[in-house]
């Protein structure tokens, strides 16, 4: 067994909270998570991470996506240091942009918000500024639902990421 895992299964739980909020900021999916231990593989723990994210609602959505730093911005909102740092690495694309993808960036993230009443949330990992500026513009065409699913599904894609880098730890 992965011996964070191990370790997870046994903490108390505020400590095994703090954990999976750093994962993902739904403090709903993280209780949810929180009750279903102990797991016995690392395929339960993220098998079973998709099937509570996929009985969250819009509120809890909302959550999770509110404690992400916009794309191309240096600091984001107060969140667990892990989960800064990890936020940090995955935007790392954007860290060498220029000033002008970075300003279209600002203001692509800002007509974002205004349409949609929420963050602007890609999975980054291994995108360049480009890329996610590309996939912003693309999106801000969207119906706020279809927006919304897609936001979760890369939430999704994160707390998995996430998941993989917090048992590797």
């Amino acid at each position: 067994m992965n011996p964070r895992l191990a370790e997870w299964n046994h903490v108390d739980q505020k400590t095994a909270l703090a954990a999976m909020l750093a994962c993902c900021g739904s403090r709903q999916w993280a209780a949810e998570m929180v009750a279903l231990r102990p797991f016995s593989t690392v395929d339960a723990l993220s098998e079973s991470a998709d099937r509570v994210w996929r009985t969250m609602q819009e509120p809890d959505w909302l959550e999770a996506f509110a404690c992400h730093p916009r794309i191309g911005e240096r600091n984001g909102p107060s969140t667990s240091a892990q989960s800064s740092e990890w936020s940090k690495q995955e935007q790392s694309g954007a860290s060498g942009a220029d000033n002008r993808v970075l300003a279209q960036l600002a203001e692509g993230n800002r007509l974002y918000e205004e349409i949609f009443g929420f963050t602007y949330i890609v999975c980054a990992t291994g995108k360049s500024a480009g890329e996610m500026l590309e996939i912003l513009k693309r999106r801000i065409e969207s119906a706020r639902e279809d927006e919304l699913r897609e936001a979760a599904e890369q939430q999704r894609q994160i707390m998995q990421i996430r998941l993989g880098k917090w048992l590797a730890e």
